[in-house]
């Protein structure tokens, strides 16, 4: 990573330590990956065989054998993951929050290495996000809400920009931001997609496990 992304007054050091443990681990898995390919035996034929990308968030992806494959998976991270979290609707959010805890010590993140950070509402999950993300501690960020149709406008317009802020935060810093905030008409269709929660942090692990493919792949290359 360059200087210029880093966070004002951050340690580079730790930075390149990080992001160094992001490489080693992300060679190992594809060194077990090799190993596991070398053991299979030749099906032979001229056309390439298909491979499986699956996908938790719904679809198969059949990728030739001849095409390179970068797919991540929902485990542990080599960092943090941060969580931000907003306190209105707090009853709903809670519901979220515990199914993301969940699913973290799940996928073997321990709780020491999450960080929960608690925003005012929806409308500022982004900044929190982006904040979050800027340290560079954290290998991806969940943003957990809940939003609620109302009788004016207000919903439009604090739902269009939180989804856009998160993206924004992610694009900006290149760290993984999984979107996890309910839009929705009614309390009970949010206490019905409780689990979503669990669904972000699965995305998020994903997307940071490819990044992390993917630099090691970049340097060897």
């Amino acid at each position: 990573m360059s200087q210029q992304g880093t966070w004002p007054g951050e340690d580079r050091q730790v930075v390149d330590e990080v992001e160094e443990a992001d490489v080693a681990e992300a060679e190992d898995s594809e060194g077990s990956e090799d190993s596991e390919d070398s053991d299979d035996e030749d099906t032979g034929g001229d056309e390439p065989q298909l491979r499986v990308a699956d996908q938790h968030a719904g679809g198969e992806l059949d990728v030739p054998d001849d095409v390179d494959l970068l797919e991540g998976e929902a485990r542990g991270a080599s960092r943090g993951v941060g969580i931000v979290v907003s306190r209105f609707n707090g009853e709903i959010v809670n519901k979220l929050l515990a199914s993301a805890l969940a699913e973290l010590e799940s996928a073997g993140v321990a709780r020491e290495a999450v960080t929960v950070m608690a925003v005012p509402g929806a409308f500022e999950l982004p900044l929190g996000a982006m904040a979050l993300a800027k340290t560079r501690r954290y290998s991806c960020i969940v943003a957990l809400g809940c939003v609620i149709r109302g009788e004016t406008a207000h919903f439009d317009f604090v739902a269009g920009e939180a989804a856009s802020g998160l993206q924004l935060a992610a694009l900006e810093t290149g760290v993984p931001v999984a979107f996890g905030v309910l839009t929705v008409d009614t309390v009970a269709q949010a206490e019905a997609r409780a689990d979503k929660g669990a669904e972000a942090v699965r995305t998020a692990l994903e997307m940071a496990d490819l990044f992390s493919q993917l630099r090691a792949t970049a340097q060897a290359k």
